[in-house]
């Protein structure tokens, strides 16, 4: 293929990767003759108190041929704290080099598949990591810096070197536009996020996929912790062994500015990317899994609902897999479509990708539904009403207010969770409040951020609260809780691009792991019942005294289909996902002053038609099959990580 690669490159006119008839660029440059070189980026920024400013390594990979006419090529940029520590991808690669310290192997398809497209690839080691200076602070200035940084030398406007502590500079603007867009799963995606909110020209596109959108939220959920350890330790785990010695005083940092309390402090304001989304200029295709317990769904949420806030051009695309990468779970058309993608706003082309449906929405296992606009324009919130039914904690629930004075009360046990509930949701289990719709008469589909309002009164000092949207009937779905998320990783390979000796652009294929289930969790939030007088702060609550708090629940899109039943459960510690209280406290709850807000398509028009009449028998619900059990997080060190 490089070969071929090569004499492409030498009949095609230069022009034509840049203008291709078809309207998309070809590979026309050769990748085994591609350039392919080390610089170090001054950040500008100290974090290692050396008494030098940082600089951080960032390897390029960039068609020669380009060069020698005089071309210049926009960047592709994938920015991580995970090329030497993790590596990337589903196979975990890590970058390479020869005996002269030059690269070798570029982790994962985009070097291979767009060098030769006319694109540079730049991986960029964040500050504290594998080569580079500095240390890792976790997405705060110094991560964000790192690749900002970059962007700024690929536009001209910063210092790089060609080595690591000497005086001879390294320039791009001979062969780079400037024009950058950034690219990555996980931290790398959170960079690309953080990066974009500081409005840096010349970002033209960020792919974001599975990516953090504020730190907190990722440790967090309004005070509730999601995780027992801070970032201080996930800093320590991806700074080389150097960095961890000379950071010992942003470790302290980290550790001192994140109390385990889940107070918002500074700390975590200066990683929250959402509140600057007005600063945006880049385009903004979201990838994420609606089953993602590693980084949750409620990233993708805010931060979609930010940028259309402030009118940023944006795509979306939405599966049913857990913490896994569009590569790994739609290979074909993720590569065509993001392909086009980065020709359109990196090479400039009319090919059409900005005008197509904004959101691709996984339904079922490989099957796929598209949306002109996401959230589709029907789409309202509606308020929906718990009520006491024929037992007590089997509820239902409708758009009629609850009786006066109806309550229900459960007490928190963290050794259940959000399955537990749901498998239970017809019986009077002890540990949760359900509440159930009639069996539906037509499909209802939620589609969104949705938020549940709780009044609740502990007779304990502190309380966790969970609240977990349920599809009540059977169905064949990704199987988000297996150890591939969703995907089963096969032997045989594909090829995306050309390859050298040294970096193969062959892949093993996946497939789809399924399970069949009887019900499906379709969204869920969790807070501490002591932030309710303030988002930022908890307290210790007054046994007896009511609370009300309503707690955020995570984005998704998803349809509940005839015959089949929409339930909201309440609890106290979903296990697994989040923390227990320092108590075990039993809360009642005040049906008149709980609701949900839900985003459904057609408002409640479209509810009360779903459940009118006389619904078409359903299935029988049965139990989740042997061996399924609660999904249990990737926490953020290995073994597993947010990588």
């Amino acid at each position: 293929m490089a070969a071929t690669a090569a004499l492409m490159a030498a009949v095609v006119p230069p022009a034509s990767a840049q203008a291709a008839p078809s309207g998309e660029s070809r590979p026309v440059y050769s990748y085994d003759n591609a350039v392919r070189e080390s610089v170090w980026v001054d950040t500008g920024l100290d974090g290692d108190r050396d008494g030098r400013t940082d600089r951080v390594a960032a390897d390029i990979v960039r068609p020669r041929e380009a060069a020698q006419r005089g071309r210049k090529v926009p960047v592709i940029m994938d920015a991580s704290p995970y090329y030497s520590c993790c590596g990337r991808g589903n196979e975990s690669q890590k970058k390479t080099y020869d005996a002269n310290g030059d690269p070798v192997r570029f982790p994962l398809y985009y070097d291979n598949y767009f060098v030769p497209r006319g694109y540079a690839f730049v991986a960029v080691d964040l500050a504290g990591t594998s080569r580079s200076d500095g240390c890792d602070d976790v997405g705060g200035r110094s991560d964000i810096q790192s690749a900002k940084a970059v962007v700024d030398w690929l536009n001209g406007r910063g210092r790089a070197y060609t080595t690591r502590t000497g005086t001879e500079r390294a320039r791009a603007t001979g062969w780079s536009t400037g024009d950058t867009g950034m690219i990555g799963k996980s931290w790398d995606g959170t960079v690309a996020n953080g990066v974009a909110a500081t409005g840096v020209e010349g970002l033209r596109t960020i792919v974001p996929i599975g990516a953090i959108s504020s730190w907190y939220d990722y440790y967090f959920a309004q005070g509730a912790p999601l995780y027992d350890s801070g970032p201080d330790r996930l800093s320590h785990y991806v700074n080389t062994p150097e960095a961890r010695t000379r950071c010992a005083h942003v470790q302290q940092r980290l550790l001192d500015g994140a109390p385990r309390t889940g107070d918002r402090t500074p700390l975590w304001d200066a990683r929250d990317y959402v509140k600057d989304a007005h600063k945006v200029r880049a385009s903004v295709f979201v990838v994420h899994g609606q089953q993602d317990l590693n980084v949750r769904a409620k990233h993708f949420g805010q931060w979609w609902d930010a940028l259309a806030e402030h009118g940023v051009e944006r795509k979306i695309w939405l599966s049913q897999t857990g913490h896994v990468d569009p590569f790994d779970f739609r290979r074909a058309d993720w590569v065509r479509t993001l392909h086009r993608w980065f020709d359109h706003y990196l090479l400039g082309y009319d090919n059409g990708v900005d005008r197509e449906p904004m959101a691709d929405i996984e339904r079922a296992p490989d099957q796929w539904s598209t949306d002109r606009v996401w959230p589709p324009r029907a789409t309202a919130a509606t308020t929906l009403r718990p009520g006491t039914g024929a037992a007590p904690g089997v509820g239902t629930l409708g758009v009629t207010p609850a009786r006066p004075g109806a309550t229900e009360t459960f007490t928190d046990d963290p050794t259940l969770g959000e399955l537990d509930w749901a498998a239970h949701i017809d019986a009077p289990t002890p540990a949760k409040a359900g509440f159930v719709s009639r069996p539906l008469t037509r499909d209802l589909r939620l589609s969104g951020s949705s938020t549940v309002t709780v009044t609740a009164t502990p007779n304990t000092t502190s309380a966790h609260l969970s609240a977990v949207l349920v599809d009540l009937g059977p169905a064949t779905i990704r199987d988000y809780g297996s150890a591939g998320e969703g995907i089963t990783t096969l032997t045989g390979r594909t090829c995306w691009g050309a390859s050298t000796s040294g970096d193969s652009a062959c892949f093993k294929e996946t497939e789809a792991k399924t399970t069949d289930v009887g019900f499906t969790v379709l969204s869920r939030g969790w807070a501490d019942l002591g932030n309710w007088a303030d988002e930022n702060r908890g307290r210790p609550l007054t046994p007896g005294k009511a609370h009300t708090l309503t707690l955020d629940l995570a984005a998704a899109d998803h349809v509940v289909p005839a015959g089949h039943r929409l339930a909201l459960v309440v609890g106290g510690t979903d296990r697994d996902l989040i923390g227990p209280p320092s108590t075990k406290p039993t809360l009642t709850l005040d049906l008149t002053r709980t609701s949900a807000r839900l985003a459904l398509v057609g408002g409640v028009r479209a509810f009360l038609r779903a459940t009118s009449g006389t619904a078409h028998p359903a299935a029988p619900r049965t139990a989740p099959p042997a061996g399924v059990t609660t999904p249990r997080p990737v926490p953020p060190i290995p073994g597993g990580s947010t990588r």
